[in-house]
C-alpha cells in the first residue's frame, strides 16, 4: 500500500526544477502567508544553491524565531554566508553581532535552555543536537568593525550611521571623531535621519569641531522631520536651555510628547518631570506619575527614583511610603548606591515594608562596599550589636574605620569609645582620644560631649577639665541638652572640685527646660539641699514633680516623700501614695518599702496587711535590710500572709547577714522548727 508524501515535501517537489532567485521568490510568498517553515525549507534550498538573499532571510528566522527555535548563533552562521556572498544587510547584521558577542544565544526561552544545557552534563550531546552551532557568538569587534565597514562603503546609509558611531566612541577601532562626522554626512547627504541626528550630537558636543548649538539645532530638526524620536528628545532640551534655540519650554514639552508616544525612556521621564512643575504644559501629578511609571518599568532608574522621591517626600500626593519603598528596593537591586541606603533604612524602620533586621543588614552591607559612608556606619553597628548579622566585633572595627575616614563623627565617636573601653580591641587611651578629638574637632555637639566626658574620666588634670568644660559649653550653647546637663553635673562637683552651686543650678535649668528628666531631678535635689545656698523646698517640689510626671522613678519617690512630710508642698497623704506607688510599680527600692509602710497603717490609703506583705517582699528580693526584717515579722506573726516560722527565720538571717541587729536578736529568740521523723 503506497503512503502519501507530507505536503510540504509534495510542494517541494516541483521547485527542485526551480533557480535558486526563483526559489527565494517562492519562500518569501510562503513566509508573508506565514508559512515559515516551508519558508525556511525553500530558503534553505535556494541557500544551498548561491541565492545570498535566502541565507540572509534564513537568518532572520532564527533571529525572529519563525519556524525555528530563535538562535542568534545559528543567525549569525547564515549571516555569515551571505556577507561572504556581498549581501549588504547581513554584512552589516554579522557587524552589529561581533560588535559585542552574544552570551545567551537562545533568548525569550531562556529556562528551557538551562534546562537543555543542565542535561547536556549529564548525556553530553544532547545541547550539540539541538544548537549544533552553540548558544553564544564570541566578541570580536575588530572583525564586526571590518564589515559594518564593507557594508557601509556600498553606500547604505544606516551601515555609515552604524560606522560613524563606531568610530564616534572607538568600538572596535581607534576612535576618531573625524571619519565619523565624514561617516554621518554621507548618510545625512542621503536624507537619512540618523546621519542628521549624529550630525546634531557632533556639533551639540564639540567632537573634533567647535561646539556649535545653533548648528547642532539644524541638524536635530531635520531627523525631527523624518520622525527620529532621539532627535525630538535632543531638540526638546535645546529648547528647555535655549541653546542654539529660542528658550520654549511648551516646545519641549510638545516635543517629549511625541517621543514619549514611541515609549522613549528619556522622554517619559522629561514629560513626567515638566508634568510635575508645569512646565510647558497644565501641572498634573497624576500625568506625570503615569509617564514615569512607564519609563521605570523599562529599567530607566532616574524614573525609578523620581518615583521613590514622589512617593516618599508627597510630591503633589500624599506620601505612600510602601509605594517609596517599592520603587527604591528597583534601584537598589539595580546598584544605586543611595537606593540601596534607603532600602536599609526601609526594612530598619518597618516603614513601607515588613521590618527586617536581616534585609537591612544586607542593604546596608551592599551600600557600604559601594562606598556609602554612612551605611557603612549603619553595618558596623549592626555588626557591634549582632543585629541582622552575626556579633563581629572586627568587622565592626573595620566599618567604623571607613565611616569615620569618612568624617562620619558618630563612627568617630564609636572608635574612641571602643578603644578606650577596649572592646574588641587592646584598651588604648591615646588612640581613644584621637578619635574622639577628631570627632569634636568638626564641631559636632554629640562629639563634643563624648570627648569632654572622656576626659573627665580619664583625665582629671586642669588642663583636661579646662577642655571638657570648653566642649561642654559650646555644645550647651548649640543647643545640646544633654551638654547643659552635664555642665551642671560638672558645676556640681562631680566631677570633683569645689561646687559652684548658681552655675550648676543655671545649666541644670537650661537641661531641665529643654525635657531632660535628670535635669529636673537634678535641679529638684540641688534646691532641697541647704548646702548648696540655694535651697528653695517650693521649686524643689516643682522641679520633682515635673519628672515624675515624665516618669522618672527617684522624682515621683520624692514628691511622695515631700506631700508626706508638707515639705514644700501642702501636706497630702493621699498623693504621697499615689507617687510612691508610681515609683514603686517601676521597682524603686524605697517607694515600695514606704508604700509598703503606708499601707501597712492605712496612712494615705485603705490599710491592707496582704498588699503591704506583698510590696515588703518586693523590696526585700532587692537586698533592703529593713524591708527583710519586716517580711520577716509578717512571715513570723502571719501577718498579711499565712504563718511560717522558718521562711521567717529564713529572712532575719538574709537582715542579720548584713549587720541588721534586730534581725540577729529575731533569730536568737526564735527557735528553729524542729524536723519531724516518720515512725514505722
Amino acid at each position: 500500500m503506497s503512503m502519501r508524501k507530507p505536503r510540504l515535501l509534495r510542494r517541494m517537489k516541483p521547485w527542485t526544477a526551480l533557480g535558486p532567485e526563483a526559489i527565494a521568490q517562492r519562500a518569501a510568498a510562503a513566509h508573508e502567508r506565514g508559512a515559515y517553515m516551508e519558508a525556511f525549507e525553500a530558503w534553505r534550498h535556494a541557500a544551498d544553491g548561491g541565492s545570498a538573499e535566502a541565507a540572509f532571510q534564513i537568518g532572520q528566522l532564527y533571529v525572529r524565531s519563525q519556524g525555528v527555535v530563535r538562535s542568534i548563533p545559528d543567525a549569525f552562521a547564515w549571516y555569515e554566508r551571505a556577507a561572504e556572498a556581498g549581501h549588504v544587510d547581513a554584512q552589516l547584521q554579522l557587524g552589529m553581532i561581533l560588535l559585542d558577542g552574544v552570551t545567551a544565544g537562545v533568548s525569550g526561552n531562556e529556562v528551557w535552555r538551562q534546562a537543555v544545557e543542565a542535561k547536556a552534563s549529564e548525556q553530553g550531546s544532547i545541547a550539540s543536537v539541538v544548537f549544533p552551532r552553540g548558544v553564544s557568538v564570541e566578541k570580536a569587534p575588530e572583525r564586526g568593525f571590518a564589515w559594518v565597514a564593507k557594508a557601509a562603503s556600498t553606500g547604505k546609509p544606516d551601515a555609515q550611521v552604524v560606522l560613524a558611531d563606531m568610530l564616534r566612541y572607538g568600538r572596535g577601532c581607534a576612535q576618531d571623531f573625524a571619519a565619523a562626522r565624514e561617516w554621518y554626512e554621507k548618510a545625512a547627504a542621503q536624507n537619512f535621519a540618523g546621519g542628521e541626528f549624529g550630525l546634531g550630537d557632533i556639533y551639540f558636543q564639540g567632537l573634533g569641531v567647535p561646539k556649535d548649538a545653533e548648528a547642532a539645532a539644524g541638524w536635530y530638526r531635520k531627523a525631527v522631520e523624518k520622525d527620529h524620536v532621539r532627535a525630538k528628545v535632543a531638540l526638546a532640551f535645546l529648547h528647555l536651555s535655549g541653546s542654539g534655540v529660542a528658550q520654549d519650554a511648551a516646545e519641549a514639552a510638545r516635543l517629549f510628547a511625541e517621543a514619549a508616544r514611541h515609549e522613549d525612556v528619556i522622554a517619559l521621564y522629561n514629560i513626567g518631570l515638566l508634568q510635575l512643575r508645569g512646565e510647558g504644559l497644565p501641572k498634573s501629578a497624576d500625568k506625570a506619575e503615569t509617564a514615569l511609571r512607564k519609563a521605570a518599568r523599562r529599567g530607566h532608574l532616574p524614573s525609578i527614583l523620581t518615583l521613590g522621591e514622589f512617593y516618599s517626600k508627597g510630591v503633589a500626593v500624599e506620601p505612600d511610603l510602601r509605594e517609596a519603598a517599592y520603587w527604591y528596593l528597583q534601584a537598589a537591586e539595580r546598584g544605586d548606591v543611595p537606593a540601596q541606603f534607603f532600602t536599609g533604612r526601609f526594612f530598619a524602620t518597618g516603614q513601607g515594608v515588613a521590618p527586617s533586621v536581616r534585609q537591612a543588614a544586607n542593604w546596608f552591607l551592599r551600600a557600604a562596599e559601594s562606598g556609602h559612608p554612612t551605611a557603612a556606619y549603619n553595618v558596623a553597628i549592626f555588626y557591634l550589636n549582632g543585629t541582622g548579622v552575626a556579633q563581629d566585633i572586627a568587622a565592626a572595627l573595620k566599618w567604623f574605620e571607613f565611616a569615620a575616614n569618612a568624617g562620619i563623627p558618630a563612627a568617630q565617636v564609636q572608635l574612641g569609645q571602643l578603644y578606650s573601653a577596649g572592646h574588641g580591641v587592646d584598651r588604648d587611651h591615646a588612640v581613644a582620644e584621637q578619635w574622639l578629638d577628631k570627632a569634636a574637632s568638626g564641631g559636632d555637639p554629640e562629639a563634643g560631649v563624648a570627648y569632654a566626658m572622656f576626659l573627665l574620666q580619664a583625665d582629671k588634670s586642669a588642663a583636661k577639665v579646662s577642655r571638657a568644660m570648653e566642649l561642654l559649653t559650646q555644645a550647651a550653647e548649640a543647643g545640646h541638652a544633654a551638654a547643659s546637663l552635664q555642665l551642671g553635673h560638672l558645676y556640681a562637683g562631680r566631677f570633683g572640685g569645689t561646687p559652684a552651686w548658681p552655675l550648676a543650678a543655671r545649666w541644670y535649668a537650661t537641661a531641665a527646660n529643654a525635657g531632660l528628666p535628670d535635669a529636673m531631678l537634678a535641679l529638684g535635689q540641688l534646691h532641697l539641699d541647704p548646702a548648696t545656698g540655694i535651697a528653695d523646698a517650693k521649686a524643689a517640689a516643682g522641679w520633682f514633680e515635673k519628672a515624675a510626671q515624665i516618669g522618672l522613678p527617684p522624682a515621683q519617690f520624692q514628691l511622695g516623700v515631700m506631700y508626706c512630710t508638707g515639705a514644700g508642698v501642702e501636706m497630702n497623704l493621699e498623693k504621697g501614695v499615689f507617687w510612691y506607688e508610681a515609683a514603686a510599680g517601676q521597682g524603686h527600692l524605697l517607694g515600695q518599702f514606704n508604700l509598703a509602710v503606708m499601707l501597712s497603717k492605712g496612712q494615705g490609703c485603705k490599710q491592707d496587711a496582704q498588699k503591704a506583705f506583698q510590696w515588703f517582699e518586693q523590696a526585700a528580693e532587692q537586698g533592703m535590710a529593713a524591708a527583710q526584717l519586716t517580711v520577716g515579722d509578717a512571715l513570723h506573726a502571719g501577718n498579711g500572709v499565712t504563718q511560717d516560722i522558718e521562711a521567717a527565720r529564713a529572712w532575719y538571717e538574709k537582715a542579720a547577714a548584713q549587720g541588721n541587729e534586730v534581725a540577729r536578736q529575731r533569730l536568737s529568740s526564735t527557735a528553729a522548727p524542729k524536723s519531724s521523723v516518720a515512725n514505722s
